[in-house]
């Protein structure tokens, strides 16, 4: 079954879980031709293992303290900050805390 993502106007709750964040997966809220926005949501002490995108990044915690590191260089952001990561960039992210952020993709074709 296909993911439903929010179309064009619609808007999307992204605020903080608070207590919820525990039961809640990463999801896509939606994905264009040239951009897809997703919802990361970790446990403390989860990750997700080095990986890389050949487009440019960019993600902003919304709740908790995530480690994301590009590059062999760890940046440790929190709620209210953002990170850009260049296109082709290997990084992995581990929450520090309960944590989830809003990442967002160039999609380079």
């Amino acid at each position: 079954m296909a993911i439903a993502h929010a179309s064009p106007g619609e808007a999307v709750d992204v605020g903080p879980l608070g207590s919820r964040l525990p039961g809640e997966k990463i999801v896509a809220l939606f994905k264009s031709e040239h951009l897809e926005v997703i919802r990361l949501v970790l446990t403390a002490g989860k990750s997700l293992p080095p990986h890389k995108v050949p487009g440019e990044i960019t993600v902003q915690c919304i709740e908790g303290r995530i480690d994301v590191t590009a590059e062999g260089k760890s940046h440790v952001i929190g709620a209210g900050q953002l990170l850009y990561l260049s296109a082709g960039v290997t990084h992995g992210v581990v929450a520090l805390e309960d944590a989830s952020a809003l990442v967002t993709i160039a999609l380079v074709k």
